[in-house]
């Protein structure tokens, strides 16, 4: 039950879209109007407001390290199973992807699984951070940074965390995050993503 509590908690904080939030404080259009329609920092980011966009993705990040560093809190204090962490891990992300809020329609969950990969080890975040940014220096397109952090940050989890649940939590969500990106995928082989800072055509 106790599990049942956090995952669901973790579900709601998760589903908190500050794409919607930051656009509402700098009055800019709702980011599922325009560009991609992805409510994210990304996306956000198109609106030609960096402020913005800056707040979205520390925000988004921020919902998902706070739920893992919550959870390995509680975990300690309350004498918890240790598979809480993962579950949490999930379910905040999860609820970033599929928000009860936004009827179900939500963000890529990149900056979000960054916050939690933060909260779950410090190495593995960093590691996930430096490939994006690499990625996103060169060929300066976000979803293709995404993709690439997603194939290899489950193996930075197995170098640090060795074959545990966390680790098992970090690949799901690689693979949602691969699969959220399906429709960047066929522009990437197309030649047609936009590219970062780009601002919508229409």
């Amino acid at each position: 039950m106790t599990m049942l509590v956090f995952m669901l908690i973790a579900y709601l904080l998760g589903s908190v879209s500050f794409a919607v939030i930051a656009s509402w404080l700098f009055r800019l259009p709702d980011p599922r109007t325009y560009g991609s329609k992805n409510p994210g920092a990304t996306n956000v980011l198109r609106s030609g407001k960096k402020a913005a966009a800056i707040l979205t993705l520390l925000g988004d990040a921020g919902k998902g390290w706070l739920a893992v560093v919550l959870a390995q809190y509680f975990m300690q204090s309350w004498n918890l199973a240790g598979e809480v962490v993962a579950v949490v891990a999930l379910a905040v992300f999860l609820g970033h992807v599929f928000p009860i809020f936004l009827r179900f329609q939500g963000g890529k969950g990149v900056a979000t699984a960054v916050g939690v990969l933060l909260g779950l080890n410090l190495w593995v975040g960093l590691l996930a951070i430096i490939t994006w940014v690499l990625v996103v220096m060169i060929w300066r397109i976000s979803s293709l940074s995404a993709l690439v952090a997603a194939l290899l940050t489950p193996v930075y989890a197995v170098i640090f965390l060795g074959f545990d649940v966390n680790a098992l939590a970090i690949l799901v969500m690689s693979l949602i995050l691969i699969w959220r990106h399906k429709l960047n995928i066929v522009n990437l082989i197309a030649g047609k993503e936009s590219r970062v800072g780009e601002r919508p055509t229409s």
